[in-house]
Order: C-alpha cells, then sequence, then structure tokens
C-alpha cells in the first residue's frame, strides 16, 4: 500500500456551496487524512495524504463536489508526507 500527499487547488463555484462540509464528509469516508479550507481567491484547497488509491478517489471526486458547486478546474501537486490524525476544515 503506497501512502501520497495532494495538494489541490479548485476553482469555479465553490465557496458558500457547502464544499469543505462536503470535502470533509467524502474524506472521512474514504479514510483520507488532511484538511480543507477556503483561499481569498475564491478557490479551494484541499490538502489529503493516505493509500494512493483512496486520496486519488478523492481528487477526482472534487471535479464533483456538492450538487450546488460548479468545479472548472482541479489543479494538484504532489507534497511530501504529511503527518495528520484526520480530516479537518480550517
Amino acid at each position: 500500500m503506497k501512502t501520497i500527499c495532494l495538494r489541490c487547488y479548485v476553482s469555479g463555484r465553490v465557496q458558500g456551496v457547502g464544499f469543505r462540509y462536503a470535502t470533509a464528509e467524502k474524506a472521512a469516508g474514504l479514510g483520507v487524512r488532511g484538511y480543507v479550507r477556503n483561499l481569498p481567491d475564491r478557490r479551494v484547497e484541499v490538502v489529503a495524504c493516505g493509500e494512493e488509491r483512496l486520496v486519488n478517489a478523492l481528487r477526482d471526486w472534487l471535479w464533483q463536489g456538492p450538487s450546488m458547486a460548479r468545479v472548472s478546474e482541479v489543479r494538484c501537486e504532489s507534497l511530501a508526507a504529511q503527518a495528520f490524525q484526520d480530516f479537518r476544515i480550517d
């Protein structure tokens, strides 16, 4: 089992639509650790660490998000391993 960490920036209509809460719920369900937060430029930042296939599943889900979201772009980069105990909303 390979562990990875990704930082993803999600653009579009992603603030004010429950995106952080839905992402935290999805990540917790997958067993992915990290955090999600709103950025001042109206994007959402997601840092996700865990088993590669589960982190990739969360990354793919980011394109969908909750029903009110309209995602126009998801840009991800690899990170060095991070030590998170759970998935939180910042």
